[in-house]
């Protein structure tokens, strides 16, 4: 019951804090007298270096230029810096080095740079939360005397900013504009909810906060009200894979929230959201180590319509790059783009759109079908195709397939209709005891044309049955399905389908 009780701490403080935050969000005043006259900030910022612990990196001090010097501090280099969300332990988190080692190496010019808040982070999450205005102006306040005094413009900074972090980094960026500075680029990863989803822009990281802000929404899960990721679109471009709620991998923890709950209190609940609420920085890690391997991400209006592959288009900057590479476009609102990943890095997967006409004169069949992609450079295994709905009558119907591996372009496919043993059960009793039963009375789908498109090439392919009679298919059966081509008319009559 104690848990309980915490948590409903928690939803009861952040709606009593509401008001107290909605009252105290225009720091003009504050931030403008802190900047004219001497002040200690409460963070620490740290220059990152590979041979160094981070517990132990140099730090930079305000108006102090002699500290940017002796931490090895390039002023002509872009600026990276990253933001730590809500600390439990107070101890530096091991992503944190991670990303920043990343940055250095497959960045080389650059200086990465890290906001330490833990004194102000390391308490109850409302007084954290409340902490992110503090530090957001301190952060200003850095970039504007860097800016000022050794002429390192804030256009070329990007704040990589994690939870409670995340907002952080809009807080500087809303700050800045105070002055008439406007940030580079800030990336939100899976921003902080309680206490900040529903809030107005002002209040929490927007697309106002800079130049270009994107954001990557991993755990967006509601338990027992709460939710630990922000929901709502909060950048240029918010990024939900897997549909932003959990992710592969992350299920079991998810599965036994209550029980680690019960178990080990707050700090079970942390070690439970850890694995897909962090998902997020892995997968900005990922882009950065694996250039090869650049995700895909895509608009769509929901999930739900995602999952049935109607969103594979990248026209009119439709699609974008998940991660560091991102392409920086900015936009009228926010756009939501939804991808699957793997459960390990690299995280990429290829989406494929499959529109496929069935037709039957049976009844609401549902039919075990799965398929099998062959392409130039290999072979995918055995995929179901998951349809949403019972077959009926003369239909087409559309469902996504995904493959964790490269296999070139699209040359045949193989479909098979698995046998129901229940059915295969009723009819084998049948044909024993009325033996003049004609086997062609069973379940039966003709497949009509089959059309797919390749996310990730735009590429859109026709397959065709190898003759007439192989169009048709039923229980225990494989048929094949080769690239066919098409009259123009009929080309044209096609596209407008995807």
């Amino acid at each position: 019951m104690a848990v309980f009780k915490v948590l409903s701490f928690l939803l009861l403080t952040a709606h009593l804090c509401d008001g107290q935050r909605r009252r105290g969000s225009r720091t003009d005043a504050v931030f403008g007298k802190r900047m004219k006259t001497p002040y200690e900030p409460q963070s620490v910022f740290r220059v990152f270096s590979p041979e160094v612990d981070m517990e132990d990196t140099c730090m930079v001090k305000l108006f102090q230029p002699h500290t940017l010097h002796s931490c090895g501090f390039n002023s002509s280099l872009p600026v990276v810096i990253i933001t730590h969300g809500w600390s439990m332990d107070g101890l530096v988190e091991s992503w944190v080095s991670k990303l920043a080692t990343a940055l250095k190496s497959t960045q080389k010019d650059i200086n990465v740079l890290f906001t330490d808040w833990r004194t102000l982070a390391h308490q109850h999450y409302p007084i954290a939360a409340q902490n992110t205005r503090i530090v957001g102006q301190e952060l200003a306040m850095l970039l504007t005397w860097l800016e000022d005094f050794i002429q390192v413009p804030v256009s070329k900074v990007h704040l990589i900013g994690y939870s409670l972090g995340a907002h952080i980094s809009g807080f500087a960026g809303s700050n800045l504009a105070i002055t008439g500075k406007t940030l580079g680029r800030i990336t939100g990863l899976d921003p902080a909810g309680p206490l900040f989803e529903g809030m107005s822009p002002s209040d929490r990281l927007s697309p106002d906060d800079a130049r270009f802000v994107d954001a990557i929404h991993t755990f967006t899960q509601q338990h027992m009200g709460l939710s630990v990721g922000i929901k709502q679109p909060v950048a240029h471009f918010d990024f939900y894979p897997n549909g932003g709620s959990s992710q592969p991998g992350c299920q079991l923890h998810v599965q036994n929230l209550y029980a680690h709950l019960s178990q080990f209190g707050l700090m079970g609940f942390e070690h439970t959201v850890k694995c897909a609420h962090e998902r997020a920085v892995h997968l900005f890690i990922d882009s950065l180590l694996n250039k090869d391997k650049q995700i895909t991400a895509y608009t769509c209006s929901s999930n739900e319509a995602f999952n049935k592959g109607l969103c594979l288009d990248c026209r009119k900057n439709r699609c974008n790059t998940l991660g560091f590479n991102i392409k920086k476009v900015r936009t009228g609102r926010s756009k939501r783009l939804y991808l699957k990943t793997r459960s390990l890095m690299p995280y990429k997967l290829y989406h494929f759109q499959f529109r496929i006409q069935l037709f039957t004169q049976n009844e609401k069949i549902d039919p075990s079908l799965s398929i099998t992609l062959t392409g130039t450079l290999g072979e995918s295994e055995t995929l179901p195709m998951s349809l949403e709905e019972k077959i009926s009558g003369n239909k087409s119907y559309s469902f996504l397939i995904t493959l964790d591996r490269d296999i070139g372009d699209l040359m045949m496919l193989h479909i098979s209709w698995e046998d129901d043993p229940l059915w295969a059960n009723m009819w084998s009793k049948m044909k024993t005891i009325m033996p003049w039963i004609n086997k062609d009375k069973g379940p039966q789908l003709t497949i009509g044309k089959i059309r797919v498109k390749a996310g990730e090439t735009q590429q859109k392919t026709g397959f065709c049955a190898l003759s007439e009679d192989s169009s048709s298919i039923r229980p225990s059966e494989q048929k094949l399905f080769v690239r066919c081509d098409e009259t123009p008319q009929r080309s044209r009559r096609v596209t407008s389908t995807f």
